[in-house]
């Protein structure tokens, strides 16, 4: 069973500003080229929360920078790698606003879904204003289905719109389409269902496209086809 990749391996949490000053000796050689988060606390009261790539050299900062008379303890926590550092810094610095930080952060790729939530909220009120008036509201024109040969896809109830998947196979990225109508386009070729494009993908008689093909939920957030039908 594949397990979640962990991101903090260990952490120190709530130690005095005292202790740090005092057994500095022990708590750098904790955190003695390790990347992680740091926060800073005044009066039992969030006040600063900062990444270093090493940690060591931030906390022996912070006792004679500019913070060096703001805090009273601190706590530390050491991650596996620098991957996710920013945005997981970004993430606290958005939510929580220490006293201490003077900017909040940018997440990179994230989509930003407010313009997305306005036009949802404007076409939902036009659909109830509309059915109050139902007697009065213009036919439009439904969309022609698409016609497709043989039994229907599988997708065709799940999608409305064409966009991408991909799949990791013996190392490489293959790469196909959903159709608007629910079929899947691979190599040239029309398959109706996800599973019968994942068998040619990887050259076998069966296998489970709804596990094996993965669709972009959101910005940089792909999950399996199977979570359609969920």
């Amino acid at each position: 069973m594949k397990r979640n990749p962990q991101l903090v391996c260990q952490h120190l949490e709530n130690i005095s500003r005292g202790a740090l000053d005092k057994y500095q000796s022990i708590i750098r050689e904790y955190v003695r080229g390790r990347q992680g988060i740091y926060v800073l606390y005044r009066r039992g009261k969030l006040y600063y929360v900062g990444l270093a790539t090493n940690l060591r050299n931030r906390l022996k900062q912070h006792l004679r920078d500019r913070h060096g008379a703001s805090w009273d303890r601190f706590s530390v926590y050491l991650t596996i790698g620098d991957h996710h550092l920013r945005e997981l810094e970004t993430l606290i610095l958005r939510t929580v606003k220490p006293a201490g930080n003077k900017v909040k952060g940018k997440f990179a790729k994230s989509q930003d879904l407010r313009r997305q939530f306005r036009q949802d909220m404007k076409k939902s009120f036009e659909a109830e204003i509309n059915g109050m008036f139902d007697a009065y509201r213009p036919k439009r024109r439904k969309p022609k289905p698409v016609k497709t040969k043989g039994r229907e896809p599988v997708l065709a109830k799940y999608v409305t719109t064409r966009f991408p998947i991909k799949a990791h196979f013996k190392g490489k990225t293959i790469r196909a389409v959903v159709r608007r109508d629910g079929t899947v386009r691979y190599a040239g070729n029309i398959y109706n269902s996800p599973s019968q494009a994942a068998a040619a993908a990887c050259k076998r008689r069966t296998c489970n496209g709804w596990r094996f093909w993965l669709f972009q939920r959101a910005p940089g957030d792909w999950v399996p086809l199977d979570v359609l039908r969920n």
